[in-house]
């Protein structure tokens, strides 16, 4: 199988300026999905998408391939899959090989431990399906609505909560991890087709960057859980 990462990550971010490259426990941000990628045993190839000469450069000095993104498709209502089939067109007509699986991963997403992609390609493969998402439980958040001015709960019925533990499981699609056919895409113009996989990640996997706010929790996290200091091939 042809397996490919990519990584989408454009110049403009009206949150966090320069986001993708942003210093973040000593790496550029993009740099931790860049060698997390390189460390999985089953992806060929990991490529960086970007319209911004500073993002590829930052890829080129960590060892990805970069596909140099349309400005139409860079502004801030270009989607991740337009993106992602410009990526692919561009794969298979430079490398004259059919990508067989797309793993795409988010650069403000970098709370992944050593072996979580292999074992979500690995459960993509035994399940037999054409999608998969990574996933955190979320055992205890009780949300609410505002529906027309009147506040409605949302994932539990306020006026029977009943315990906890007895609660249906439900999960928060977190944004680490997405695998998929290249032909989901263009059949749905979605990431996610009709035969979906979830690989459950720990509940402290949930956060990622989207704000100068957030780095503080991530580097936390990074630092506590040895993920700064390891070795990215292990």
């Amino acid at each position: 199988m042809y397996t490919v990462a990519v990584i989408p990550a454009r110049g403009g971010s009206k949150g966090l300026k320069e986001k993708n490259i942003y210093p973040v426990a000593g790496k550029p941000l993009l740099a931790w999905t860049v060698l997390q990628a390189l460390a999985s045993k089953s992806i060929e190839k990991v490529f960086v998408s970007t319209d911004d000469q500073a993002i590829a450069n930052v890829a080129v000095e960590y060892g990805a391939e970069v596909i140099v993104r349309p400005p139409e498709l860079a502004g801030d209502k270009a989607s991740s899959e337009s993106a992602i089939v410009h990526a692919a067109t561009v794969i298979e007509r430079d490398y004259n090989k059919p990508i067989d699986t797309i793993v795409f991963l988010q650069a403000t997403s970098p709370l992944r431990k050593p072996g979580d992609i292999d074992r979500a390609l690995e459960l993509f493969i035994r399940e037999g399906s054409d999608s998969l998402i990574s996933v955190t439980r979320a055992d205890d958040l009780t949300l609410w609505e505002s529906r027309k001015g009147k506040w409605q709960s949302v994932n539990f019925d306020y006026r029977n909560r009943g315990m906890r533990q007895d609660r249906p499981a439900q999960f928060i699609e977190n944004g680490s991890i997405y695998i998929f056919k290249p032909e989901i895409l263009t059949t749905f113009n979605n990431r996610i087709g009709e035969k979906l996989s979830a690989y459950e990640m720990e509940f402290w996997q949930t956060w990622e960057i989207d704000t100068v706010e957030e780095i503080d929790l991530i580097e936390y996290y990074l630092y506590k859980k040895n993920l700064a200091g390891q070795d990215a091939n292990q």
